[in-house]
């Protein structure tokens, strides 16, 4: 299971086999400055600072150039890490959109949960 890190916060979130930058970040309950999801407008242009991503759907040249590819620029919405990768925001941070979602999430991971872990013992 591919991790990505986000900076500049360092935050480390799990990604499925298979599954993009930036659904993985949502299904994490983490969002940023997003905009179609299919690959078509640019608005989730992250730089790839570690790691390899490659695409499961073609990416228009005008969307995502071999010059922007070679230096590193990535669509998080397509782009699929091949392990585990580092990206840099571009002038924003990653925001926690849903406490729910990460509760689901670290829970399907087997980390417990935050009720679960600071419940007092009953035993």
């Amino acid at each position: 299971m591919p991790t990505v890190t986000v900076q500049p916060d360092g935050i480390e979130v799990p990604l499925e086999d298979g599954e993009t930058i930036l659904a993985g970040l949502f299904r994490n309950g983490y969002a940023y400055r997003i905009g179609c999801r299919r690959g078509g407008c640019a608005i989730c242009k992250v730089d790839l600072l570690s790691g390899e991503v490659e695409y499961d759907h073609t990416v228009a040249e005008n969307v995502l150039t071999a010059e922007e590819r070679a230096t590193g620029t990535c669509l998080s919405c397509r782009a699929v890490p091949v392990g585990d990768v580092t990206i840099a925001l571009r002038e924003e941070h990653l925001r926690r959109v849903s406490s729910l979602l990460a509760f689901y999430a670290m829970a399907a991971q087997g980390k417990g949960t935050p009720a679960a872990s600071s419940a007092p013992n009953s035993g």
